[in-house]
């Protein structure tokens, strides 16, 4: 099921509220490939099953058809999801450069992680906002 505020921490719903408003904590809308198609990035959650594991996928409408890929998948905690701008980012580590020409998803455990991904030269580029 997509992350929504009942699965998410007090502390995690406040952040998440304050910088993000009422959007859904699993769910967003972007032109993740910069070629106008739907593109959704969901964070599903088996919270409820065993131990829980959240997998980032990606479902990108081309033609008339859903091709979904998985980018991320983790447990312990119950991360977010959403989008920002194009623009220069730079990993935690002051190592790895990503200057993304389209919009960019961040996939994040409050408090403990936050990974960004864009779509550079035709793949996916990953690097950590926070570790």
């Amino acid at each position: 099921m997509v992350v929504n505020f009942a699965d998410l921490a007090e502390d995690d719903k406040e952040i998440f509220k304050k910088e993000h408003g009422n959007s859904c904590p699993g769910l967003v809308k972007l032109d993740f490939y910069g070629d106008g198609q739907p593109t959704l990035a969901l964070a599903l959650t088996t919270k409820g099953v065993a131990k829980g594991k959240t997998e980032l996928v990606v479902a990108h409408q081309v033609g008339g058809i859903w091709e979904t890929t998985t980018l991320e998948t983790t447990d312990g905690g119950t991360p977010v999801v959403w989008s920002e701008k194009p623009g220069e980012y730079t990993d935690v580590y002051g190592e790895k450069n990503v200057r993304a020409t389209k919009p960019v998803i961040v996939f994040c455990k409050y408090e403990s992680w936050a990974i960004l991904y864009a779509w550079t030269n035709n793949t996916v580029v990953k690097i950590w906002l926070s570790d």
